[in-house]
């Protein structure tokens, strides 16, 4: 029986461009309480785009025209922090580290069962629609978790959804170290595995933007992250 969502159910954007797929998923996506659009191609969904707001962006890699990359690398650059769970060819591991590279929130292997990609979908609508906790600042950088907004040496720094939400969890936990697969369960509600370099791509993204000549996050091998409660 369809596991319905409570009111106001989030909008889904699927681009994909083959019909069969954006059928299925619109049908699916559905049975499970979401508000679901679909866009066959870069035109199609810009359309849409400017008429909607969106909670989440399904978008296939392999679009004619303009590509999934291309799109999630539009929007990120303008500062849009819509959650993207990206879609790629099943082996394809440069393309998913390309993507994550371009501001993706997670990917998923073509093929792949609906459920799987239900259960990505509300685990990051799950964080972005959680309670706010209070504003924190440590070593020189702030978050604010109602605005969702992160400031360093006096600098705004844009962050996706995903890379904020690991973030806050690093921060909450300064001085501490956050193994992957904490990380992982958070984000993902899933287990970490050895090729899965999802939390280490945004980890790499977090450090570039916080750069500051110190040390924020440091790596304990094998383990997880830590961010510095002081210079190092």
């Amino acid at each position: 029986m369809p596991t319905m969502e409570t009111k106001n159910p989030s909008k889904i954007l699927v681009v994909d461009d083959d019909p069969r797929l954006r059928d299925l998923l619109r049908r699916y996506l559905g049975e499970q309480g979401f508000n679901v659009y679909v866009a066959e191609n870069a035109p199609s969904m810009n359309k849409l785009w400017v008429r909607e707001r969106f909670d989440l962006l399904v978008l296939d890699l392999m679009l004619p025209g303009e590509d999934g990359l291309s799109i999630c690398r539009r929007l990120r650059g303008s500062n849009d922090r819509t959650p993207i769970i990206m879609l790629t060819a099943k082996g394809e591991d440069v393309d998913r580290i390309v993507g994550l590279e371009m501001g993706a929130d997670d990917y998923l292997p073509k093929p792949f069962n609906p459920r799987e990609l239900v259960a990505r979908i509300r685990a990051i609508l799950r964080r972005a629609q959680a309670p706010s906790k209070g504003r924190l600042e440590v070593n020189g950088v702030t978050i604010d978790p109602g605005l969702r907004s992160v400031s360093s040496g006096g600098r705004e720094i844009e962050m996706t959804t995903l890379e904020f939400d690991i973030l806050e969890v690093l921060m909450r936990s300064a001085g501490r170290v956050v193994s992957r697969d904490v990380l992982m369960e958070s984000m993902y509600n899933r287990k970490a595995t050895p090729f899965d370099r999802s939390i280490d791509m945004h980890v790499s993204h977090l450090r570039k933007k916080l750069e500051t000549g110190q040390t924020l996050i440091k790596t304990v091998r094998g383990v997880g992250y830590q961010f510095c409660l002081s210079q190092d």
